[in-house]
């Protein structure tokens, strides 16, 4: 299933391809705890920037593997190249314009990364 979503102010937009019953991660890492961010991991083909690729800042940290783009006028971060997927986008569940259908939220131990990662490595296969 296609699903749209974007940022807040709307300049940056995207589509991504949702599997049926799709499991997304609720992270208590740092970054994810203050922000709010629901993780969605796609594989790259199934993740379209229709807009505002321009309108796009980069934030990286600690390794810089992870890049989380956000958008320089609203400030939100719909999605980002995660570092236990590199070959995937990681999509904001909460920027998506409509929630899919059969979602299932899971928590995911982001404080204790290195342990954890492993369990995300098939979400961008």
């Amino acid at each position: 299933m296609i699903h749209a979503g974007g940022c807040h102010c709307g300049a940056v937009r995207f589509e991504v391809d949702v599997p049926d019953a799709p499991e997304a991660e609720d992270c208590n890492c740092s970054i994810c705890r203050m922000s709010g961010f629901l993780h969605l991991i796609v594989p790259a083909a199934a993740f379209r920037l229709l807009q505002g690729e321009v309108e796009l800042s980069l934030y990286t940290f600690n390794t810089g593997v992870a890049k989380h783009y956000f958008c320089r006028i609203c400030g939100i971060k719909p999605f980002y190249i995660p570092r236990s997927n590199p070959d995937g986008v990681d999509v904001n569940l909460r920027c998506l314009d409509a929630p899919p259908e059969n979602l299932r939220i899971v928590p995911f131990d982001g404080s204790n990364w290195e342990a954890h990662a492993h369990t995300l490595a098939h979400k961008s296969k």
